[in-house]
């Protein structure tokens, strides 16, 4: 009997571990590649106008931002002036979008609006919040375009009005991406300001920043899952971008790729370096969870402000860099009309975009961290790699790029071009070093042979990984991430605690905890770290003959239960372990694949493991 997709989705949801035999990602939208170009908000934040937005349209079609990829042209925050309510159908500020006021039975349309855009050969966006009102409201409170009107007239936000708006969005004003902001979760709990002024009706919260645990997870879910249905009842062939803007709260990390096209993993960037830190840290441990279809989203550049201005060019290709090699979307956020050739240039690095555009989807993977010097690679749609050199810190350092970073042979030449010269850079055979400036960062394209025989390594193409299950049984905040202090915080506090679920989630080349991987002391520099009880889903190139891991319960673990490992392929079992325990050898473990398009790993605990998550690790696991 052939299962259909609703019923696998139930199957999975009942029996996590349970093998489907099908790829679990249903894609929201369309997003092949990471989303390209321009938002209000950085530039303009509230003071946004109809003219300004179509001035910076312009700007980016005769700049030739358009033809490097900068297509979508979003409207954030701040259109709004307020909800009908003979019919619930939302009004547009008119002296900010003077073409809305078309009159008649609408009363006002941006659809005047995104035919300019689209006349122009770009995509139009739009803002809402999945509440029922919107950031501004609780924190631009001087703003003049604010909503007005009763207290009903200015919840403009999706709840109770989710089908309608959507259809409005998407039917009569014909836009083609939505960015969908949290706030109306998380901002107007009965303690919050906004509510206890009377201005505004509680709500929840329903999200706690910085506090899983006290979020409603599910209920936060259900609300963005009904937004990505009503979007795919009025689109039906998948021609939208759905950005899902909960700041990396309420575990989004986890179910963010069932809801929306892209997901934001962090709280606001900032035009300041250590905040674009922070932002980048909390995508650049969660390769495993982007790919084609579906991307984290470390938020907006901030090219062209602050930090990151005219005037700090070094700082601004570091942004883009940084962006480039884990595959974020790139939505520029500045004034384009003041901003310089240089600039502009910068933003339009072919090469550099090219690395972040791969068709493969790949997000780069890290291959060797500490606190000040960083190095990513990237696998490419031709076999090339994409690797990352990043001084963070403030002296300059020495980093040295070795054969093994790049998974490719010690005894071969490997050659290098640099992606920002769009120049060769010489080869090195081995390992080769380099000093980099503080803050700097070189970006390489690297051909060379690979260490394999034959086939790659599960860990280099983390794309073709889907995290159905990651055995996370407690929600714990990731320790790793920069923690900068916000713009908008005071050290009155007890300061910048680690805010984001998802620490003990399923990685390339490390362990969940961020450790080495290792099975009775035999350490393993390439392979999958993961919890017992997970179960992670593998598409496989046509061709492929068979499976290797090296498996066992890792030497970081912290638990001691056993673990039995199962490859699955189709729907099929088609090898497994007795069950494992800790200080255990690592067992080989190997399965035909001759024929098999997907292939799912299961680490299945045995028995009740009462003394903490088991980890494991798929130790050198690679696909031949």
């Amino acid at each position: 009997m052939t299962l259909s997709l609703a019923a696998v989705a139930v199957q999975a949801q009942q029996q996590p571990l349970a093998p489907t035999g099908r790829w679990a990602h249903q894609p929201v939208g369309s997003a092949p590649t990471p989303p390209m170009g321009w938002s209000s908000w950085n530039a303009f934040h509230m003071d946004l106008t109809e003219q300004r937005v179509i001035d910076s349209a312009q700007v980016i079609v005769d700049s030739g931002l358009a033809a490097a990829g900068y297509r979508n042209i979003n409207v954030d925050d701040g259109w709004w002036l307020q909800r009908r309510l003979a019919d619930g159908r939302l009004q547009v500020r008119t002296k900010l979008f003077p073409t809305a006021a078309t009159g008649g039975a609408a009363g006002t349309s941006l659809r005047p609006f995104t035919d300019k855009i689209h006349a122009m050969g770009l995509k139009a966006g739009l803002y809402s919040d999945i509440g029922r009102n919107a950031c501004s409201q609780a924190y631009n409170t001087d703003s003049p375009n604010l909503p007005e009107g009763t207290q009903a007239e200015r919840e403009v936000g999706l709840m109770g009005f989710t089908e309608r708006d959507i259809a409005l969005f998407f039917g009569d004003w014909n836009f083609d991406f939505l960015k969908v902001d949290g706030c109306g979760l998380s901002s107007y709990g009965k303690d919050r300001l906004p509510v206890t002024s009377g201005r505004f009706r509680e709500y929840g919260p329903t999200v706690v920043e910085g506090n899983a645990n006290q979020s409603d997870v599910e209920g936060a879910r259900a609300l963005y899952a009904r937004v990505a249905q009503s979007l795919r009842a009025v689109r039906p062939q998948g021609d939208y971008v759905l950005s899902v803007c909960l700041w990396g709260a309420a575990n989004v990390r986890s179910w963010g790729a069932e809801v929306g096209t892209m997901w934001r993993t962090s709280r606001d960037i900032a035009p300041r370096f250590s905040q674009m830190l922070h932002n980048f840290d909390t995508v650049a441990t969660r390769e495993l969870y982007a790919g084609p279809g579906r991307w984290n989203d470390p938020d907006m550049l901030e090219i062209g402000n602050g930090d990151f201005d005219g005037d700090h060019l070094l700082e601004a290709r570091t942004h883009l860099s940084l962006w480039a090699i884990v595959a974020a979307p790139l939505m520029i956020g500045t004034d384009l009309a003041k901003a310089s050739p240089a600039l502009i240039d910068l933003l339009k690095a072919p090469e550099v975009l090219a690395i972040n555009q791969d068709a493969a989807g790949h997000q780069g993977v890290i291959a060797y961290a500490d606190s000040d010097r960083e190095i990513l690679v990237k696998t490419l749609a031709d076999g090339r790699k994409a690797v990352l050199l990043f001084n963070r810190g403030e002296q300059p350092a020495k980093l040295t790029l070795t054969a093994e970073h790049l998974k490719m042979d010690v005894k071969s030449p490997i050659v290098l071009r640099d992606a920002w010269a769009r120049a060769d850079a010489g080869s090195f055979t081995g390992s080769r070093e380099f000093t980099l400036q503080p803050r700097e960062t070189l970006l390489f394209t690297a051909t060379g042979t690979h260490m394999l025989p034959r086939g790659y390594f599960v860990s280099e193409r983390p794309g073709q990984v889907f995290v159905a299950r990651d055995g996370i049984r407690a929600l714990e905040a990731d320790p790793v991430v920069y923690r900068s202090l916000p713009s908008w915080a005071r050290t009155d506090s007890g300061g910048t605690r680690p805010a984001y679920a998802g620490w003990g989630a399923p990685r390339a080349d490390a362990t969940p905890y961020d450790q080495t991987l290792s099975v009775r002391r035999q350490v393993f520099r390439h392979g999958i770290g993961a919890l017992a009880d997970s179960r992670l889903q593998v598409q496989l190139p046509a061709g492929s003959q068979r499976l290797v891991a090296q498996v066992g319960v890792d030497d970081s673990t912290r638990g001691r239960g056993r673990v039995r490992f199962e490859v699955w392929g189709d729907g099929r079992r088609l090898a497994a372990t007795p069950p494992m325990a800790f200080n255990e050898p690592a067992r080989e473990l190997v399965a035909d694949l001759r024929g098999v398009r997907l292939v799912e790993l299961v680490a299945r605990e045995q028995g009740a493991g009462a003394t903490g998550p088991v980890v494991v690790t798929w130790g050198a696991a690679r696909i031949e």
